[in-house]
Formats: C-alpha cells, structure tokens, sequence
C-alpha cells in the first residue's frame, strides 16, 4: 500500500513548550487503516536508513536508539536529543485515542517531510537531524513483504554482530585480566626456593684513640745525661697533635680549652716546636686562671714552666715551678712538681739546689710511688756525676729570690736600748733602731710604734711616714689583699683601711682574721666572713673558724681555693667564698684534702668525701694519714703529664 503524500505546510506543528497538542488541518480524511498501515512501515524502517547529523548511519541509530523509540545504550532517547535542540520534549498520546485522518495531497504537490513515529504513536519530525533541515525531504519505506524480510534480515545481521563485538570485548576484558593477574606474585609459578648471598662482613673501622690517653699512657724514654725525653715516634706524637688541635676547635668551657691548649704544650715541646708550646702554654694559663681552680692552675702553670726550661728562660721556669707547688695540692702532684725543679737547677748547674728537689720529692713519694722514686734515683745519678766534672755550682736561692721578689728588711734590735729598727739581708741597718715595737713588712708597709705612744705608725721599706700617730690606731693587723685592720679601741672595734687611710669596710666587729683570696673571717656576735666591699658572704652565725689542710696545717679563713671549716658547735662543715655550705656541719672533726675531706666520727674513726660530699672512702680508719693514702690509690690523674 502506497503511502499518504502531505504538502509540507500541512503537516502536524509541534508546540514549542512540549505540549505535544497538534493543529489539525482541513482538508480529506485519512482513514484509520491507512494510519496504521503508515504506523507499521515506519517501526520496520532500518535505523540506518535514517540520516544522522554528521551524515554517517550507524552513528544516527545510536543517539535514538536504532529507531525504537526506547532508551539507547547510554539510557537516552528521543526525549533528550529533542531537548538539547530547543524542542522540549514530545509527549506521546495516550492509547485507545484516534489519530483523525489527514486530507490527501494532492498529486502535483511538493514531497511532504515523513513523519517516523515512535513508540506511543507520537509523531517526530526527522528533519532535525538531517545535514540540510531546509531541504532534507525523507520518503517514508516501502511496506512490501520482501521489502519487510529485507529489513528483518538486516536487523538480525546487526544484532548477531553486535553480540559477535560483545563477545569479543568480553573476551578481551578476561584476557586483561588474566594478563594482570600473571604480574602478581602469587599467581606466578612456584619460584625456586635460593638461599640469600651471605652478607659481606664489615672490617672494622680503625678507631681514633684519644690523644689525652695516648699521653697519659705514653713510654716517655729520658737522656741519662740530659734528662730529658726525647721523641722516639715523632709522626705518633704529631698525629697525636692534630687530634689535640680537633679537640680544641669544638672546645669552649675554659677548663677544657685550658686542659687541651697545656697538653698541645706538652707535644710541641717535645717536638721541638717551642714558639707554638710556648703560644699555647699561655693561652691555657689564661684560660686556667679564668676557672679560679687551684689544682688546673698549678698543672698548666707547670707545663709552661717546662717549656720556658727547654727554651733557656730558667728564671722563668723557676718562677713557675715555685708559684705551682702549694701545700694545697696532692702529695703525688707537688712530688712530680719537684722533680721538674730539680731538672730545671741541673740544666742551670745547680746541683745543689738541683738535690734538694729531688730529696723533697722521694720524701712525698718514697714509698707509694716506685717510679717515682726510681726516675729520681736516676737523675740524682746524673747531678752526682756532673758534681765531680764540675762541683756543686751556686748555693741554693730563698723563695724570694726564686719568685723575683726583693726580700724585705727584717725587723732588728738593738740590745743596748731594746728598741727596733730594720737590718737587710745582709745584717746590715737600713732603718734606724728607734721604735719601741715593729711589725714586719707586708705588701710593702709596717706598723710602727715610737716610745711614749700608745698609736701606730706606718712607714714603707725606706722607712718614709705614710701614716702618722694622729690616727689614733690602738690595734693594728698587717696588710694583706691591699687592705688592714685596725681599731681605735683597745678591744674590738674593728674595720678596714687601705694605704690612704680611707675607711673600706666599716663594721666594728668584735674580732678578724686578715684578708685571704678577697676574704677575711670576722666576729660580730658569731663568726662569718666579709669579702673586700664589707658585703658579708658567710653568715655571722658560727662558733669560729677551723680551717686545717692535710698537708699543710691550719689556715687562717679560707684556702687560697676558697673553702672554709666553720665550726657550728663541736661539729665542723665547709662552706665556700661565695656563703654556700657544702658540707653540712655534722662532723667530730674535718680536714681539708686537696680533691676531698677527711672527716672523722663520733667513735674516731677516719673517711673521706669527695667535693660534692659524697663518701669516697668508707669510715673505717683509725688515722687520717690512712685515709690520705687511699685517696691517693684512687685517683688517677694526680700525676699528669707536665
């Protein structure tokens, strides 16, 4: 049956808003049959056959669903192409309603635009997606039979190929899959079970030992003639060096650099370097004065004395070697000390002198130091043997001469007339025996008194006036620290003058001590001390002052390290110069050692606590002397290189 052929202005206009209502226009009737026949030849129409927009078939029945009029492969269909072109959508009519018949064209009218319809029954125009919308006219498909089986036969070739391209892309996912799956390890065949390389064994790194053991445990060989050591391994010793100059680079605490410069001392020395030993000698001094530590001051002061001595400045040396050994210090210490000294009088040719070091040393050390003693045997060999070449050479110096100090005139009397004047070292009057009492000079200055008068004096070494009697002084102390004591009272009263009377620490105390190390002990009720500003460091609240060293014997205040035995009632602590106790005044009985405390118990028995008061030495001692000894076993650094 032939198909309905419609002017173009008469065909079904779509309203705009989606309404889908149709203006029907006038004109002949189409009968139902022919509508349904029209309806049946547009389902089977190929969705090929309709153009798409970029003229390619297949791509056309894609977007609207291979002309079903359902969803297509993305779930899209007619709907929404018809909204992306500004259409809205088509709604279709509803079933059981007739479609009125169109009035037949005439013959010689124009081609009409078919209208494909789609499911629901509703008409759509196809010319929206003809390349040409203007002159695109599509002819509706011929309905034969064979027509029909043509058609069908094409559908059942698409879809037999589009199940052939599903299964071959299912096909291909599985491949991948698989193909994924044979890179994971544990789909992969069973892998042969190799036992690991071994392991390359790591030769041990060469490591650095530190120069200050090297030192400390270095077989030094001395000359028999010069007494000297000598550098057997010089490289050793300057390796030795380098790793001194590492350390000191990342050094900052000044007892560290002073310990690290003296040692660098000690190397160069030997090595003949003098002007880099004597460099660092005095750096490390600085450095060791700054501590404010008795013992690392003696220690560096000794190891520039020795290298003074090897250079030829031997009163330098001398000096030093004097100024360093103090009774404060460890017996093996001053021994070692002694030792030098001795070298630094044989290198000079006093033998004499030379012999009295060495005999003050084996006396320290004679019998808990055999090396000691054996080195000191050898050298006192060496200085007998020099004796009969040379004889015993100059005779020994006092400390005054040693220490480059004049020796000051010593009070002298007068027999005749009992009264005092000052005579030098050689006897000789150098000051006028005309007072009735003289205190010795100190810093410079004595106190005199001239008869029939109860007020002091004070003359310097030519005995110029500095001070006259109308001061009024009726008690009097010698200088020390810059500063005396006096008093215009017969009994206490006392405060400090310098040397152009001005009063420096006022006060009035009860009793004093002399200054020592900017410290001086006062009475004012109970017992403390004051430094040199008349600020008071120690409390005014002990019985007194005991102060006592092992090697030594008492003290009067505080050692020149600074520490003071305070007795709080029968019971004896320390406190320092800045007013902190550091050991607590429980004791019967307490002596200074020069790295610890000797103290005693209520039962007489002797131990030993270290600086920070902790026991070092368990009380079980019946003598001192015993505890001196193992302290001396237990240290290990009294003896440094020097």
């Amino acid at each position: 049956m032939a198909g309905v052929e419609r002017p173009v202005d008469e065909v079904e206009s779509v309203d705009e808003t989606g309404s889908g209502d149709t203006e029907e226009p006038a004109g002949e009737v189409v009968p139902a049959e022919t509508v349904q026949a029209e309806t049946a030849q547009a389902e089977t129409v190929p969705a090929g056959d309709i153009p798409a927009e970029d003229g390619t078939a297949e791509d056309g029945a894609a977007e609207i669903g291979g002309g079903t009029g359902d969803a297509g492969e993305d779930g899209r269909g007619l709907g929404w192409l018809l909204s992306l072109s500004g259409l809205g959508a088509v709604t279709p009519e509803p079933e059981g309603v007739p479609v009125s018949p169109a009035p037949e064209a005439p013959v010689s009218a124009p081609p009409v635009v078919e209208e494909v319809p789609v499911s629901g029954g509703a008409p759509v125009r196809t010319d929206w997606f003809s390349p040409s919308a203007e002159t695109a006219i599509v002819t509706p498909r011929e309905t034969e039979p064979g027509h029909e089986a043509a058609n069908k036969g094409e559908n059942e070739a698409e879809a037999e190929a589009e199940n052939k391209a599903e299964a071959e892309n299912k096909a291909g996912t599985e491949r991948e899959a698989e193909g994924r799956a044979v890179l994971a390890p544990s789909q992969q065949l069973p892998a042969l079970s190799v036992p690991p390389p071994p392991e390359p064994e790591l030769e041990p790194q060469p490591r650095l030992v530190d120069p200050e053991q090297v030192l400390a445990a270095y077989p030094w060989v001395v000359d028999p003639v010069t007494l000297r050591e000598t550098a057997g391994e010089p490289e050793r010793l300057r390796a030795v060096r380098d790793r001194l100059t590492d350390k000191v680079e990342y050094a900052e605490r000044d007892a560290v650099r002073a310990r690290l410069l003296s040692l660098r001392a000690v190397v160069s020395r030997v090595l003949g370097d003098y002007g880099w030993a004597l460099a660092d000698g005095r750096e490390a001094l600085r450095h060791a004065e700054a501590t404010g530590e008795l013992r690392r001051i003696a220690i560096v002061q000794a190891r520039l004395a020795h290298v003074q001595q090897w250079r030829g400045d031997f009163a330098e040396a001398d000096r030093l070697y004097e100024e360093a050994n103090s009774v404060e210090l460890p017996g093996r210490l001053r021994a070692e000390m002694h030792v030098h000294a001795g070298k630094s009088c044989y290198d000079q040719g006093r033998y004499l002198e030379a012999c009295n070091h060495f005999e003050q040393a084996l006396e320290l050390r004679r019998v808990e130091d055999p090396e000691l003693v054996a080195r000191t045997e050898a050298a006192l060999d060496a200085v007998m043997a020099r004796v009969q070449e040379t004889g015993w050479g100059p005779y020994p110096r006092s400390r005054e001469e040693i220490l480059q100090q004049s020796r000051p005139p010593q009070p002298a009397t007068d027999y005749r007339t009992g009264l005092f004047g000052y005579a030098d070292s050689n006897g000789d009057v150098v000051i006028p025996e005309t007072y009735a009492a003289a205190q010795p000079f100190h810093e410079g200055a004595a106190w005199v008194r001239r008869p029939g008068t109860a007020s002091w004096e004070l003359i310097d070494e030519r005995g110029a006036l500095l001070l006259d009697a109308s001061s009024g002084y009726k008690q009097v102390l010698p200088f020390s620290d810059g500063l005396a004591w006096v008093s215009r009272e017969p009994v206490g009263g006392w405060f400090a003058v310098d040397w152009h009377n001005r009063v420096i620490v006022p006060g009035g105390f009860e009793e004093v001590r002399p200054f020592r190390q900017g410290l001086a002990a006062v009475q004012r009720g109970g017992w403390g001390a004051v430094d040199r500003h008349g600020r008071i460091v120690v409390p005014l609240k002990f019985r007194g002052f005991a102060t006592a060293l092992t090697a030594g014997g008492p003290v009067d205040g505080f050692t020149d390290e600074g520490l003071a035995v305070v007795d709080a009632g029968d019971r004896f602590g320390v406190v320092d110069r800045t007013g902190q106790l550091l050991i607590p005044p429980v004791h019967a009985e307490l002596f200074i050692h020069p790295v610890a405390y000797v103290i005693r118990d209520r039962e007489g028995l002797w131990g030993a606590l270290d600086r920070q008061g902790d026991p070092i030495v368990d009380v079980a001692y019946p003598k001192p002397a015993d505890v001196v000894r193992e302290i001396d076993r237990l240290l290990a650094d009294t003896r440094p290189v020097l």
